[in-house]
């Protein structure tokens, strides 16, 4: 007989309940081990929600990195767009026009961004949809 076969048996030997417990023991095992696999069940759940969190976390700070570097791009071009049209008008006047072209473009983006976080908008349709659905089934099934 191998190692491993000696392992196995002996720890099948220990699981087996001896003949002689009595139920209310057995049920106090029952209850001690439930409570033992619900606070390992907690650890892993922990666990698990640090190494998420932790996964967010460089996640963000990469995209507010990102979104620094970008706008530092598009200061430059604006610079860029200014200098350029500058050739054409006066300096004042061309940074006057530029500012106001990025000005009319982020108001835009910030109405059609606000439209889209309008609470009648971020209403689960389907969802709710879904629900009746299943509810109106239920009864039918009940009744």
């Amino acid at each position: 007989m191998t190692s491993d076969q000696t392992d196995l048996g002996s720890e099948s030997t220990r699981a087996r309940p001896k003949p002689d417990r009595s139920v209310a023991a057995l049920l106090a095992d029952l209850v001690n081990e439930m409570g033992l696999l619900f606070r390992q069940e907690i650890a892993l759940l922990k666990a698990e929600l640090a190494e998420q969190f932790s996964r967010l976390g460089r996640g963000v700070t990469a995209i507010v990195v990102a979104g620094l570097i970008a706008f530092s791009g598009w200061l430059a071009l604006l610079a860029a767009a200014v200098l350029g049209l500058a050739n054409v008008v006066e300096p004042w006047l061309a940074a006057s026009i530029v500012g106001v072209a990025a000005l009319a473009i982020g108001a835009a983006l910030f109405y059609f961004g606000k439209s889209r976080l309008d609470a009648a908008a971020l209403v689960p349709r389907r969802t709710l949809n879904s629900l009746r659905e299943n509810e109106a089934w239920i009864k039918s099934q009940v009744s």
